[in-house]
């Protein structure tokens, strides 16, 4: 299912989630060669995607809702 991002935080380990409409969180991390997204990066990458759709796996899977203190 597609949902939007609607704000962001870090995580214990300094990466950045992205938080979704729907509820759920999900990692966003600029990792070469695995994962690029240097727009994750800096404070206007993240704001240029707002709205943006992802993919929620959690929200397939019929998972709880996220909050910050499950993640």
């Amino acid at each position: 299912m597609l949902s939007a991002i609607v704000n962001y935080h870090l995580d214990h380990e300094q990466d950045w989630v992205a938080e979704l409409e729907c509820g759920h969180f999900q990692h966003v991390r600029h990792n070469p060669p695995w994962q690029n997204r240097p727009w994750v990066i800096s404070k206007n990458g993240r704001k240029e995607k707002l709205g943006e759709l992802l993919e929620c796996v959690k929200c397939d899977e019929n998972a709880p809702l996220d909050t910050l203190t499950n993640v």
